[in-house]
């Protein structure tokens, strides 16, 4: 009886494991007769011997078929997880999530969608206009003749030189850099709607910190921070766009998005002039936490919307790991070691939760990802083009009015710098994306655009500075602005279009981080430290302008390296491109696939 007791604890226990799992169960007829005592008899007839005989192979002939059923059982169980996955990601399985479906506003449109990215980046901007404003940023104590007049705004507060104050206005980079990355590799496994908010709360409780500073360090460590919060909505915004923008109008609806960093800088110098004038500098601050506070709401009640190349589905959750892309190949080796190992193998893949080992999964996924990015020429020309034109732009921003006031000894640098940017950096930045999709949005055609504009811009900035009249470098200079903002939307869209979908939001944060980090970063201070060395605002503005020419060369080149349109491939996860109209509400339960 000893054989055929081990045969049928081991037939039971592969049953346990098929039921855990979910194979069907055979009758009990399919179980294994008793074995043969196991102390025979001394004395053994041949009729004997042969029964016991015959029942040993029965009892092994049992043993094997059930084997076959638990391994079979285990090949079906990965087949109906791929399946199951795969339904889950098209959206099917409605009975067990039609609760959650009930739940989606269908007022929320893509027409709606841009309109709140639009104020959101609007306000990022605002903040930057702000801290670069006379009103706000203001000027050390000066004594000239034995007479000296008072500081004003944080440089006059904190008696900053001119080298630190460049360090505060580039302070904010520094968490934009570093979390940037780290938004757009979250962004595969946590909603990236969800993250818009998480970055939108800690830029509203940053800005508010920098009402309260102290002194140089406690505003510099909130100014990172300010930069941590941004950095989400930067990396992942666009792509949101990019997703439920008309096919027609991609590079239109991208520009009115980037139209929001001229008109977001010019009303931040307008802002801060008024505020940081008439109420304190702190004030501009804790006014700007205000108004972003309900968009930080709405990041955390809305439905989150799903980004192309992603699916962050509750519905994966219910059905478990099994059912996660990235652990099928995992089923399929469990399944292949057969009954032997199934019960020890699945426990093993699917309870490791370890924090470090998921971390260098991740690192491993960024490195991998980073690579390919890297490996793209056509992404690596149209960044090395854009970080030359930022590191121009962002030493406008913030140098522009104190640069404007000493040269032409304007009343009011805040009002007609904000006035110039405000006005072509919307009709620039709108003429790029209207011109680009009506000569045909293709890649080729966004570099020659690009370099064009930005060679033609080039040359109208750099002899606005030569004019000693200001008659003369108000015309000049907003004729350049205009050109030039009129790249903002076709660099944009070569890099959300040269790589595949799913690669986006880290071709946006890696972009981003590598125009801060070589651009406008490094060029405030520098443009400070150059201006500190030579006390001449006009030679450093037209040292400054003349990088413009580098960034025109480098879109030049792009035009004629091979490049393909990527924004249809499938993403790794098998999710199809869909067409959506603008007029549809994206959250609406009615959509073309459950439908179908």
């Amino acid at each position: 009886m000893g054989g055929s007791e081990e045969v049928a604890q081991g037939s039971d226990g592969a049953r346990v494991a098929v039921v855990v799992v979910g194979a069907p169960v055979g009758d009990d007829s399919a179980a294994p007769p008793p074995a043969a005592a196991a102390g025979a008899a001394p004395a053994v007839t041949p009729g004997e011997e042969a029964a016991k005989r015959e029942s040993l192979l029965a009892a092994a002939a049992a043993a094997a078929e059930c084997k076959q059923e638990a391994a079979a059982a285990a090949t079906g169980l990965q087949a109906m997880a791929v399946t199951v996955a795969r339904d889950v990601e098209a959206g099917g399985l409605d009975a067990s999530t039609s609760g959650a479906a009930d739940e989606k506003p269908s007022w929320f449109t893509p027409k709606r969608l841009l309109v709140m990215f639009c104020l959101i980046n609007m306000l990022n901007y605002v903040d930057r206009g702000a801290i670069a404003s006379n009103g706000v940023n203001g000027s050390r104590q000066s004594c000239t003749g034995g007479t000296c007049t008072s500081g004003s705004g944080i440089q006059g507060d904190f008696n900053l030189n001119n080298f630190e104050d460049g360090v505060l206005s580039s302070a904010f980079m520094v968490g934009l850099l570093i979390a940037s990355p780290i938004f757009a590799s979250l962004a595969k496994i946590h909603n990236p709607f969800r993250l818009i908010g998480v970055g939108l709360l800690v830029w509203t409780i940053a800005t508010a910190g920098c009402g309260c500073s102290f002194d140089f360090w406690s505003i510099t460590i909130c100014r990172m921070l300010v930069g941590v919060g941004e950095a989400s909505f930067i990396s992942l915004a666009a792509p949101f766009i990019d997703d439920n923008a008309p096919a027609a109008q991609k590079t239109a609806w991208l520009a009115m998005f980037y139209m929001c960093i001229p008109t977001g800088i010019a009303v931040g110098y307008v802002y801060g002039g008024l505020v940081g004038n008439s109420l304190h500098w702190r004030a501009a601050f804790w006014g700007e936490s205000i108004l972003m506070l309900p968009f930080v709401i709405l990041g955390f009640v809305i439905k989150p919307l799903e980004l192309k190349g992603f699916n962050h589905s509750v519905k994966t959750k219910e059905y478990g790991e099994m059912l996660n892309p990235e652990r099928q190949d995992e089923t399929k080796q469990g399944a292949s070691i057969g009954v032997d190992g199934l019960a020890e193998t699945l426990p093993h893949k699917f309870s490791i939760s370890s924090f470090g080992k998921k971390v260098l999964t991740e690192i491993k996924h960024f490195m991998k990802d980073m690579k390919e990015l890297l490996q793209e020429k056509v992404y690596v020309i149209n960044v090395l083009g854009y970080i030359s034109y930022n590191f121009v732009i962002g030493a406008y921003s913030y140098w522009g009015p104190k640069a404007g006031q000493d040269i032409y000894n304007m009343a009011s640098a805040d009002i007609m710098f904000g006035g110039i940017t405000i006005v072509c950096g919307i009709f620039g930045t709108l003429s790029g994306g209207f011109i680009l999709d009506k000569i045909d949005s293709t890649i080729s055609n966004a570099f020659k655009l690009l370099s064009g504009a930005t060679f033609l811009g080039a040359i109208f900035c750099f002899g606005a500075f030569c004019f000693k009249s200001l008659y003369g470098f108000i015309p000049f200079f907003s004729v350049g602005e205009l050109l030039v903002f009129a790249t903002q939307a076709p660099v944009n869209y070569v890099c959300l279009h040269c790589v595949k979908p799913s690669l986006r939001p880290l071709s946006m944060a890696m972009s981003t981080v590598a125009i801060h980090i070589f651009g406008d970063v490094p060029s405030s201070p520098l443009v400070g430290l150059l201006q500190d060395k030579i006390h001449n605002w006009r030679s450093t503005a037209l040292t400054l302008t003349s990088i413009l020419f580098i960034a025109a060369i480098f879109w030049f080149i792009g035009i004629f390296v091979r490049s393909v349109d990527r924004f249809n491939e499938q993403s790794e996860h098998d999710v199809p491109a869909v067409e959506r109209s603008n007029l549809r509400p994206l959250l609406d339960e009615n959509e073309e696939a459950r439908a179908s």
